[in-house]
């Protein structure tokens, strides 16, 4: 495959700087409406989503079932081009953390995790975060903007393209579930979210189950219902406190959503069931939320939701106003709240190294200014 290079695109108008549409993104009535514009009949719509999102194809000239005419004039009309690895980082737990440069400079991280049960990809929805979480790292970096669905499908296809994943069966794949837990807040950025999803859960292209991915959020009330309602993922929650005041600090959305009316959001969630529990995120801080009454208040609060909770060893970053809870405490903090009918796992940290881990995403993004980008851009063409 010949890969493209990815070039400064106008967002909102899905279009590269030089014009052409960027297909990645695309969902099957955009290929639809594309196809129409360029005067092809419309099965050919269908033949190019097989291509882009099955075969991951990487140049119009990989596409052999095409006539070399077609695949002339989408070369002229339209681009394939992934987001662009700036940095490529391998932990020694076999964690990758890829640092992807965005059409306009901009940059996200994305996490692969392998186990021996399944490959995980975590995937960012916006550049920063809208929300100053105090334990996150990622929640010092301001937001700079929403990613859009190329850019968030782009992330899933670029890892696919590193891993040489294209070329393996479905009972093959190295990347089997996929967890919108990276950078920003997924329902801040729910429509583009939702069409991203769509696009990956369709089963004639990149063909992952909605089973098989997981939505995080701090708390956005109001677009949980939709959540499960039009994408119908799986839900996870950051919930890391059981009291009000030590979350308002903790999670500053609280202060808009309290812990009371963010349980109520849960137990309403579309399809939650014994199967499907909304696994509920608390990071283990010393000496601030991992008292043994702190696990017997969990327990009471999750009472009648079908959840499980992940418990997160505080995974430490430079300057951090936090320490993590000593093993002791994690591991009886884990077994009240095991004895009180609900699952708590202990979340193996992952990727430490090469900061990777749960709550330490930042990348160096900044809002730079029409100059500052060109000149950027100029340094990494030379």
């Amino acid at each position: 495959m010949t890969a493209e290079v990815a070039t400064p695109a106008t967002r909102a108008e899905g279009q590269a700087a030089d014009g052409r549409r960027r297909l990645i993104g695309m969902d099957r009535d955009d290929f639809a409406a594309f196809i129409a514009e360029i005067g092809e009949k419309p099965f050919r719509a269908n033949q190019l989503w097989h291509w882009v999102y099955g075969k991951g194809a990487a140049g119009f000239e990989d596409m052999t079932t095409l006539a070399k005419s077609l695949r002339a004039a989408l070369a002229e009309t339209a681009t394939l081009a992934r987001p662009v690895a700036a940095e490529d980082k391998l932990s020694s737990d076999a964690t990758r953390k890829w640092l992807f440069r965005l059409p306009d400079n901009e940059l996200v991280e994305t996490v692969y995790i392998p186990t021996v049960e399944r490959g995980t990809l975590c995937m960012s929805s916006q550049v920063g975060c809208t929300l100053t979480c105090s334990f996150c790292h990622t929640g010092t970096q301001r937001l700079v903007r929403n990613l859009d669905a190329g850019e968030i499908v782009g992330q899933l296809m670029a890892a696919r393209d590193a891993l040489g994943e294209w070329a393996l069966g479905s009972a093959e794949r190295l990347i089997t579930n996929l967890v919108m837990m990276g950078m920003g807040e997924p329902l801040y950025n729910f429509d583009e979210v939702k069409k991203a999803l769509r696009i990956i859960m369709d089963a004639e292209g990149l063909a992952i189950s909605k089973r098989r991915i997981t939505l995080s959020t701090s708390g956005v009330v109001p677009m949980m219902a939709r959540c499960g309602e039009e994408i119908g993922v799986n839900l996870a929650v950051s919930l890391h406190a059981v009291r009000d005041d030590l979350r308002d600090i903790l999670v500053p959305l609280n202060r808009k959503y309290p812990i009371a009316e963010l349980l109520d959001a849960c137990r309403a969630y579309p399809g939650v069931h014994n199967a499907r529990r909304i696994t509920f995120e608390y990071v283990m801080l010393k000496g601030v939320n991992d008292s043994e009454a702190d696990a017997r208040e969990l327990v009471r609060l999750l009472s009648g939701i079908p959840a499980k909770t992940n418990l997160i060893p505080f995974n430490p970053w430079p300057g951090a106003p936090y320490e993590c809870s000593t093993p002791e405490a994690i591991r009886r903090f884990a077994e009240i709240v095991n004895a009180g009918g609900l699952s708590a796992p202990v979340r193996e940290p992952r990727g430490r190294d090469i900061g990777a881990a749960c709550g330490q995403l930042k990348t160096a993004s900044i809002r730079l200014t029409a100059r500052q980008r060109a000149a950027q851009a100029g340094g990494d063409a030379a």
